[in-house]
């Protein structure tokens, strides 16, 4: 099992803070590999509000007793003193994001965003972005720099700002994405380090090429080759910020067999090479 997270003061209990109009508690990530499956069980919930996000695979959840599949590209909203229920199993290939957070203003922020308070579920589609703002919150909360605070709040406030317009694009097409979209994405995002050949996965589906990716498009907003580059690339970033691996070692891992290729890939998306992305994060640690 996979799993990563960080806590404001590196407190593990929560906690209501009415001090400011948003404040992150905690953060944290996990994904299944060999255990069979990761229940989590509140009797009298807890103090503050919770968002977990589904970025691949599913999660299993209950709401007033009531078993509910939740899928990639949805969020679960608990707010404090709800039940939570929910159990994560390994042949769901389940990849979740949580967060934690108070404040005097969380419910203004959350209706304006147009995250409903009425009900659990959410759409927030399934971003890219979303796993490389997490992590980011994740590492603040784990070095907890100089203003660290304000800024994991500012970040999670372009994760809700993500959730609304997805919301509103979602609107503008369908309710709904296809089977076929949402089982590429759970594909992709389990095998993105790998050779993946869209026409090939669109053979293997029984569908054209030019089908699945003007769909893939339509609902993603991004072509499947772009999705697949942009997990690839923050993947990437949180090794160079999180691990000692050396650049060739992190090439191989996101799926690449050229280190050079994939210093000419990463400095086009980001504007530096990885190893000056890595000197340069040295440096604002230092400071």
């Amino acid at each position: 099992m996979y799993f990563n997270s960080g806590y404001l003061n590196n407190s593990r209990l929560d906690f209501k803070d009415y001090s400011k109009p948003l404040v992150v508690g905690s953060c944290g990530t996990y994904r299944l590999k060999k255990r069979p499956k990761l229940p989590t069980f509140w009797a009298k919930g807890r103090r503050d509000y919770q968002i977990l996000y589904v970025a691949s695979g599913k999660a299993h959840f209950w709401f007033d007793g009531v078993e509910e599949v939740v899928t990639s590209g949805h969020m679960v909203l608990y707010q404090p003193k709800e039940i939570q229920k929910y159990v994560y199993y390994v042949e769901d290939h389940p990849e979740v994001f949580w967060i934690h957070f108070t404040g005097y203003d969380v419910k203004n922020i959350l209706n304006y965003h147009g995250i409903p308070l009425d009900k659990h579920v959410f759409y927030s589609g399934t971003l890219p972005d979303y796993k490389m703002l997490f992590r980011k919150i994740i590492r603040e909360l784990q070095q907890c720099e100089y203003g660290y605070e304000d800024y994991i709040a500012s970040l999670f406030n372009i994760i809700l700002l993500l959730v609304s317009r997805q919301q509103q694009e979602s609107e503008k097409t369908t309710t709904s994405i296809p089977e076929e979209i949402e089982a590429a994405v759970a594909y992709f995002n389990e095998n993105y380090n790998t050779k993946v050949s869209v026409d090939d996965y669109a053979e293997s589906l029984h569908i054209s090429t030019n089908w699945f990716i003007r769909n893939f498009k339509l609902y993603m907003k991004i072509s499947p080759a772009q999705y697949i580059l942009s997990l690839r690339m923050v993947n990437a970033q949180s090794l160079l910020e999180n691990t000692e691996y050396n650049i060739g070692e992190i090439a191989e891992i996101v799926g690449y067999d050229n280190p050079l290729y994939f210093s000419r890939v990463f400095k086009k998306e980001y504007g530096v090479s990885p190893a000056q992305y890595r000197k340069n994060l040295e440096k604002s640690t230092e400071k």
